[in-house]
């Protein structure tokens, strides 16, 4: 008789992905978790009624959250509420000096048009030329699990070749001149990791994500995600247990799966998915059982670390909006501080969420909760004195690109960075988002789903295939379910 017990390593959405997919096939799943709350960065945190998203705070491509939910017979609103947001976001360029980014495509274009001529129908082509990669890649590629290059091979990616040589900024430089209208369009391809003059120009998939798809809020925050997954998986029969710290990971001489630690008791298992930091699981084996070496591991790009504050403030903000990004220092500059000449930015763009403007319940009455994050190189030096001079640093240009004062009412400023992602989730040096989708480091040339040493070992989640963000970790722990089942 088939084994049809599984147990998985970490809770984070890929991990709720796969534990829900195996357990709708038939397999008894225990998802063990280090830390004391469900949802690996995406967990919630709380002080004196204000309650913040500790990870992700934007719901973009909706589609990939219903067809989750659809492949169990389920809708979204089946377990949370959903609002478009209207505008999606505002960036602020200058002081009065900023966009607003409406739900309506049309509207967008119309905001290009008054900032630069002629603008307004480059960006019509550009959006659906978004659209056709989104259906392409979005709804195709990325439910492929990175086994061959020939996964990439289709009739709509080899009329696409062009797409995989020039990059996110070759095209929009080439057709729009406004450094505001570039910056726009430049932007969502950050949630991939990597700079725009490194990512593919097919990633403009993103932009209709952004701009054709619109932003969302599920009401509650994030966790009303993690939630609603949980609550699927254990009206499924997935068993959670938190404060499960894995230490080692046991392999026979025949290279098959013997047990794993979890808190110093051995539990044996012959299935073991680990959805936690991939360096970090790898770790946990023997260097002869490792996919892949240290020296394999240094030479990646890493997608950023962030230094994020949770601040609750005594009062309602003015002329800031749910997401609001402050793009008033250089892009090109910060970008260079990450990833080409790693050190602490020396004026760094931020951004700001503001869930209190969309949802009351997440901030005490006339209050407002706030969530900064600027994005950092990782294995950064971490201090105390670095973080305060961050924060000082953003409240400044806080106060003044939205004109007012916000100093004195502070009720609490909690900051999270290199240190923590570290020492909370294992992260390798500290990375926020995972392994950085360049060209060299997307589909099959990433860390692979199924171990190559050790039978039975499975991998999930932002260090894998497809790549980093919300609705990818999702897809990956569809892929892994799927490879899981069909071998098991």
């Amino acid at each position: 008789m088939l084994n049809k017990n599984i147990s998985i390593i970490g809770s984070g959405f890929s991990s709720l992905s796969a534990a829900c997919y195996l357990a709708q096939a038939g397999f008894e799943v225990n998802v063990y978790e280090k830390n004391a709350q469900l949802g690996g960065r995406a967990r919630q945190y709380s002080k004196d009624g204000f309650l913040f998203d500790m990870g992700p705070t934007w719901y973009w491509m909706p589609d990939v959250f219903d067809n989750f939910f659809a492949d169990f017979g389920k809708k979204t609103s089946d377990y949370y509420a959903l609002e478009k947001l209207d505008p999606g976001y505002r960036v602020y360029f200058g002081e009065n000096d900023f966009i607003d980014i409406d739900a309506v495509l049309e509207k967008i274009f119309t905001s290009f048009e008054a900032i630069e001529k002629g603008s307004a129908k480059k960006l019509e082509k550009f959006i659906k030329k978004a659209e056709s990669n989104y259906n392409i890649a979005v709804r195709k590629l990325v439910y492929k699990p990175g086994l061959s290059p020939l996964e990439l091979v289709t009739k709509d990616t080899i009329l696409e070749l062009k797409q995989f040589v020039l990059t996110i900024r070759d095209i929009v430089f080439k057709e729009f001149k406004n450094p505001k209208l570039r910056q726009l369009l430049e932007f969502p391809v950050l949630f991939l990791g990597a700079k725009p003059s490194d990512t593919p120009a097919f990633y403009s998939f993103m932009n209709f994500a952004d701009f054709g798809l619109g932003t969302w809020y599920p009401k509650g925050g994030m966790i009303a995600v993690v939630q609603g997954m949980t609550k699927l998986a254990e009206e499924l029969g997935v068993k959670f247990h938190l404060n499960a710290n894995v230490s080692n990971i046991e392999v026979s001489e025949d290279k098959k799966l013997k047990s794993f630690t979890v808190n110093n008791e051995k539990i044996d298992t012959e299935l073991l998915v680990s959805g936690a930091d991939y360096k970090h699981s790898e770790s946990l084996l023997e260097p002869k059982y490792r996919n892949y070496s240290d020296k394999y591991w240094s030479k990646k790009t890493m997608a950023p670390s962030s230094l994020l504050f949770y601040v609750g403030f005594n009062k309602k903000l003015k002329n800031v909006l749910h997401h609001t990004l402050f793009f008033d220092s250089p892009f090109d500059q910060h970008a260079v501080e990450i990833y080409d000449k790693p050190k602490w930015p020396s004026n760094p763009l931020f951004y700001a969420s503001f869930p209190s403007v969309t949802d009351a319940d997440v901030a005490p009455e006339g209050k407002e909760t706030a969530t900064f994050l600027i994005p950092l190189a990782p294995d950064l030096e971490d201090t105390e004195a670095m973080r305060q001079k961050y924060f000082d640093i953003i409240l400044k240009r806080l106060e003044k690109l939205t004109n007012q004062s916000l100093k004195n009412d502070i009720l609490f400023s909690e900051s999270y960075c290199v240190n923590d992602f570290k020492d909370d989730y294992n992260s390798f040096k500290g990375n926020a988002y995972g392994l950085a989708n360049t060209l060299f480091q997307t589909a099959f040339l990433r860390p692979k789903l199924k171990s190559e040493k050790v039978e039975k070992l499975y991998f999930t989640g932002q260090l894998t295939v497809p790549g980093p963000g919300v609705p990818p970790a999702i897809i990956s722990g569809k892929l892994i379910s799927e490879i899981v089942i069909k071998e098991n």
